[in-house]
């Protein structure tokens, strides 16, 4: 009797819900006779939160929201009653599912290509040697990476149609990217400038202005240079003794006598080589596309006439850096072909630098090559025969050499006229911190290491001081260094002796330790003069150049051709360090120096 009650009392509750449920029904549909009803408020769903620079999260905030779920979600009381509407419902939900889809397939073509970044990532820090990625490689993965994501923003954007709201990137206003470019105005006016209203004549009363970036690919054309002739017919009537004959203007020198290129193209050609890091033979490639064929080797020709023009400029470009009180050096490998042997050979180009903006000098950036086909003493006595200064380098043990030898020379010839005062040696060497700083960064990366951590924690002090003086001038850089950091150096070499006595000598760590104390005086010898820079990065960031064309041309084709590469890639780079364009100084130099001028 229990179970039936309540079974009655359930069916009962079940009366009185649908009753009340038709009398809601009626009342609404009494209300839409009266008055207008009122749109339902539409709820929305924040996005899930995403990294902003997944791509990810801009697909998400414009995906389209399913009409069919949502109306589901309501209850069944929410879903119209008319066929027609229902079937408008689930058209609409179908689209909705399909574009939903799309970006879910673009979400995860971009997952997989991320997974394949990390993948590489991976095998770059943690791969063998020979498998491992270096920074160009990865320049050109987070390129590939940015595209894919900017296709999938682009995608979503278009699927949820014209009004989607694009997400917002932090970007260079166009006032700094756009200055100083020729602008070429569009008008487009109305259809007709008659009143539509009272047939009147309309008049401006403003205009809307938009600027948009193009670029001109580039145009080959043919200069036809015409050099007309001229007599006098009074003479040649007459017929005096003496006639002047024919009368011409002369001829325009021409780097390439007899040839097609002006000096203009032979710029270009030298610039994309060696400034841009582009092959001749993708020269001749991008070339032939706008209908020049010309083979390589002619590339190769104007190339070297360009560099025979321009070897002088680089001779007195050397001779200016040797001139400086202070010069940073270093050296890189050179590959050049061997044609005996069938293979290559390694050379080397040696860099001297000068970058004395840290400080305020009036001096000019520069930075000039010369090729060796080695990395000795010898080498390395020539480039700095005539140099008298600080000279800023790595450990390499051969500019310790050139400096004992200059040193010993100006002791000889002090003892020679009988001095009095002991000799100052010719060049000072003055050590590279951040090499130091390499050595122990290795082994932090390398895994748990409190020793190498204490030790970058130290030296980052250092440089955190000299971010506060750069630009200052040399007397306040010293005396900055002299209050603050020569207290942590005078603190680091004893903590350095101690620590190496207790690793092994063998280990890196020791290695590191030890070669921090061989190398003390010349770390330390910035401390004492203003001018001098903690390390050694600044001719460092010079041979980039040199490696991305080493990479691209993977070597020279002779000794010769090293040299030029070393002439070529000095001027450039100088320019670059100054911020001159090197397509219009080259093409203004060669114009001047085949015309014999001044």
């Amino acid at each position: 009797m229990t179970i039936s009650h309540r079974s009655e009392t359930a069916r009962d509750r079940a009366h009185r819900r649908l009753a009340a449920t038709k009398l809601k029904r009626a009342a609404k549909t009494v209300a839409v006779g009266e008055s207008m009803p009122r749109p339902r408020a539409r709820r929305t769903r924040a996005p899930l939160p995403r990294h902003e620079d997944s791509g990810a999260h801009a697909t998400l905030e414009s995906a389209v929201e399913s009409a069919f779920p949502r109306a589901m979600m309501g209850g069944p009381e929410t879903l119209p009653d008319d066929a027609d509407a229902l079937r408008a419902l689930l058209v609409s939900e179908r689209s909705a599912h399909a574009a939903t889809t799309a970006a879910h397939k673009e979400l995860q073509d971009l997952h997989a290509r991320l997974e394949q970044i990390v993948s590489e990532l991976r095998r770059a820090h943690f791969g063998r040697k020979s498998e491992r990625i270096d920074d160009a490689q990865f320049a050109l993965a987070l390129e590939d990476l940015e595209i894919a994501a900017a296709h999938v923003q682009a995608a979503a954007a278009k699927a949820a149609g014209a009004q989607a709201k694009r997400t917002p990137k932090p970007r260079t206003p166009r006032e700094v990217i756009l200055a100083g470019l020729p602008r070429d105005e569009v008008v487009i006016e109305p259809d007709s400038m008659t009143c539509p209203c009272c047939s009147g004549t309309l008049h401006k009363i403003g205009e809307d202005a938009s600027e948009r970036l193009d670029k001109i690919p580039a145009q080959f054309r043919v200069i036809v240079t015409k050099r007309p002739k001229y007599a006098c017919r009074a003479c040649e009537k007459h017929g005096a003794d003496d006639v002047a004959g024919v009368i011409q203007a002369p001829a325009p020198a021409r780097l390439i006598e007899g040839g097609l290129p002006t000096e203009r193209f032979v710029a270009d050609v030298m610039v994309s080589k060696y400034a841009d890091h582009v092959p001749l033979y993708r020269q001749s490639q991008i070339n032939a596309r706008g209908g020049v064929k010309i083979e390589r080797a002619t590339y190769a020709g104007w190339v070297g006439s360009g560099a025979a023009e321009l070897g002088p400029l680089h001779a007195r470009l050397v001779e200016l850096l040797k001139a400086s009180p202070k010069l940073f050096a270093d050296e890189t490998r050179c590959p050049v072909l061997d044609p005996g042997r069938g293979k290559t050979k390694t050379g080397f180009l040696w860099a001297l630098a000068r970058d004395d903006r840290p400080w305020n000098s009036n001096l000019p950036p520069a930075v000039a090559y010369t090729y060796a086909p080695g990395r000795g003493g010898p080498h390395g006595a020539k480039l700095l025969d005539g140099f008298t200064g600080v000279l800023q380098v790595d450990g390499y043990a051969v500019y310790k050499t050139v400096a004992r030898v200059a040193g010993a020379k100006a002791t000889a010839g002090d003892v020679a006229g009988d001095a009095v005062t002991p000799a100052t040696p010719d060049i000072v060497l003055a050590f590279c911190w951040s090499h130091l700083r390499r050595k122990f960064y290795e082994l932090y990366a390398g895994g748990k290491s409190p020793i190498a951590t204490e030790a970058l924690a130290r030296i980052q002090q250092l440089y955190a001081i000299e971010a506060e003086i750069r630009g200052q001038p040399p007397d306040m850089r010293r005396r900055v260094r002299q209050d603050k950091a020569k207290p942590i150096v005078d603190a680091l070499k004893p903590w350095f002796e101690a620590t190496l006595g207790r690793v092994s000598k063998g280990g890196k760590l020791g290695e590191a330790l030890a070669y921090g104390l061989n190398h003390w005086d010349g770390l330390c010898r910035y401390l004492d003069d203003g001018r001098i820079e903690i390390d050694s990065n600044t001719v460092e960031r010079g041979m980039r150049g040199i490696a991305l064309n080493r990479k691209n041309a993977l070597f020279a084709g002779h000794d010769v051709g090293a040299e030029n590469w070393a002439i070529i890639a000095s001027l450039f780079e100088t320019c670059k360090l100054n911020c001159v364009d090197p397509l219009a100084w080259t093409t203004d130099v060669l114009t001047k120096l085949v015309n014999r001028w001044p």
